[in-house]
């Protein structure tokens, strides 16, 4: 409201009105207006347009946001303050009706000014027109004179005083929207960086605010969608979204920790989801909606790794024990049969049978120990691994292995510098092999195997996974049939398996392995191919099942 600039247009205005109406009245005036009155009235008129003039013309020239300076506002009420003496010299000093333009001056300086340039404008003021009266007009220091002295001080001092609570409210004022701006400012970047979906929308369906990941998740564009109406496209891509937003909007029903599916941009993933009612006038106009949701298919998937940990814990215990139960009766019965087998009196058919049951014995003992080498996966031994030296001897042995299918390329990607972890290396070789040579498998003839390890900044280390110092990623890609949906869920099941003569324990074990180092193994695939994903801590304080 008492912005310089402002201020100073209302002064231009009312100079420049003081002095052509001080003009217009010498003129109208002139057979009895002295030559020298209308002489001054005639100067005052064009020495006050020119200074307004030239004043205009500085202040225009500088930037709007370039504060005027102080010489600059102080000459403004300084020479109002000779103009209006000026003017009540010709209109009869002491007794003229224009001295209470000094009143106006002073105020105007006061929202110009400091509390002590007010109080130096009046100063001056007061003594040009004391000094008029007694030189110019011979007038008596009387009761009236002394009045109007005292009036002009007690409207300086007031004047003053409001002056500085007026700034001090300005300065307040200002400070407020500075911090305002800031907070603004500050709300708006982590609206736009934090990995949660923020949409908002009035009671008419029109979008009011959507920050940078909702628009990324529901695959639409938040600028030009903004003020108009979105609930359609909310409900293809997702239907419970949308509705909780107008339950949220018409009926005020809010939700918290609801799960729903965004289905856009070629995917489909679940969200966590939650919903607020804002009522900013108490209309219907008023009213409006925030969503908040986030992508929780990491959650999702860290879910599914603990459980199948857990399953694959009790697995091997129990697994462990019945290794032990059966193994040691089945030698017994397998160097039983082998010695009747050697009886002279056995005929041809017991030396078959015989022969028979020793190879599957021996089958089974080899199962057993399987058995067992699930159940004892453990990293017992802690040192600096390079994963990248790994996965290069792993995918050489792989390549070379007798099931690798004919002329599948085996082709392994590290980055120069080592990519070191803490752990067991004999434990990490083993489950790299076993997943390389799971890849090389199923890989079609011709085929191309891929394995990558690479470093993960802790930025994109995917939500939930608690990898402070960063993670080291190893993908293994094979450009085979894929695994069907309705296998992938079992991939890592113990005993489970689609290859002939399998013990389904390969996968199992390398889940073992993995999640022995605090880390995490992942699946996808599509009838393109297959990717396992392992995902290492950089540095761990201990190893799960250290001995």
């Amino acid at each position: 409201m008492f912005e310089p600039r402002r201020v100073l247009r209302w002064i231009y205005i009312g100079r420049m009105s003081l002095a052509a109406a001080v003009f217009l009245a010498a003129v109208l005036a002139w057979q009895r207006a002295d030559v020298n009155d209308t002489l001054a009235a005639s100067l005052a008129l064009v020495i006050a347009t020119g200074f307004t003039a030239l004043s205009a013309w500085y202040q225009l020239s500088r930037r709007p946001t370039d504060p005027l300076p102080y010489e600059f506002r102080y000459a403004q009420p300084l020479f109002d303050v000779v103009l209006v003496t000026v003017v009540v010299h010709l209109t009869g000093g002491a007794s003229s009706q224009f001295a209470a333009l000094y009143i106006l001056v002073t105020v105007a300086a006061s929202l110009l000014l400091p509390a002590s340039g007010a109080l130096l404008v009046a100063t001056l003021g007061n003594a040009l027109y004391f000094a008029d009266c007694m030189l110019f007009h011979n007038a008596q220091i009387d009761v009236l004179l002394v009045l109007q002295l005292a009036v002009f001080a007690i409207v300086a001092l007031g004047t003053a005083y409001l002056s500085a609570r007026l700034q001090k409210a300005e300065v307040d004022r200002g400070e407020l929207e500075a911090q305002l701006a800031m907070a603004r400012l500050q709300a708006d970047d982590i609206l736009r960086n934090i990995r949660s979906g923020i949409i908002t929308v009035d009671a008419r369906g029109r979008l009011l605010f959507a920050n940078p990941a909702a628009a990324n998740m529901l695959d639409f564009d938040a600028k030009a969608m903004l003020g108009r109406p979105v609930m359609a496209l909310l409900a293809a891509a997702a239907p419970d979204l949308a509705t909780a937003l107008d339950r949220a909007v018409h009926e005020r029903e809010r939700v918290s920790r609801h799960e729903a599916v965004i289905s856009a941009g070629g995917r489909t993933f679940p969200i966590g989801l939650a919903t607020t009612t804002i009522d900013a006038d108490g209309t219907p106009d008023g009213l409006s909606a925030t969503a908040i949701f986030q992508d929780i298919s990491g959650n999702k998937r860290l879910e599914e790794l603990r459980l199948r940990a857990e399953r694959l814990e009790a697995v091997a215990e129990l697994s462990a024990s019945l290794a032990h139960e059966i193994k040691n009766p089945l030698a017994s019965i397998r160097s039983a049969v082998e010695q009747l087998a050697l009886v002279p009196a056995a005929g041809e058919d017991e030396r078959t049978l015989g022969t028979l049951i020793v190879r599957e014995s021996d089958r089974l003992s080899r199962l057993l120990s399987e058995f067992i080498d699930f159940a004892r996966v453990r990293a017992v031994r802690g040192a600096r691994v390079d994963l990248g030296e790994v996965a290069r001897a792993a995918a050489g042995l792989a390549a070379a292995h007798p099931d690798c299918r004919r002329g599948v390329e085996v082709n392994c990607v590290t980055p120069n510098a080592p990519l070191l972890v803490e752990g067991d290396e004999d434990l990490l070789h083993r489950a790299v092999f076993n997943l390389t040579l799971n890849a090389v498998q199923a890989a079609p003839d011709r085929g191309r195997v891929n394995v990558e390890v690479s470093q993960v900044p802790v930025d994109q280390v995917p939500q939930g996974v608690a990898f402070h110092h960063g993670a080291v990623a190893l993908r293994v890609t094979d450009n085979g049939p894929g695994i069907p949906a309705d296998i992938r869920a079992r991939v890592f099941d113990p005993f489970f398996t689609t290859k002939v003569g399998g013990t389904g324990l390969g996968l199992p074990i390398v889940h073992r392995a993995i999640e022995a180092h605090r880390g995490f193994v992942f699946v996808d695939s599509n009838g393109s191919g297959t990717r396992f994903t392992v995902l290492l801590p950089c540095s761990q304080p201990a190893l799960a099942g250290a001995a």
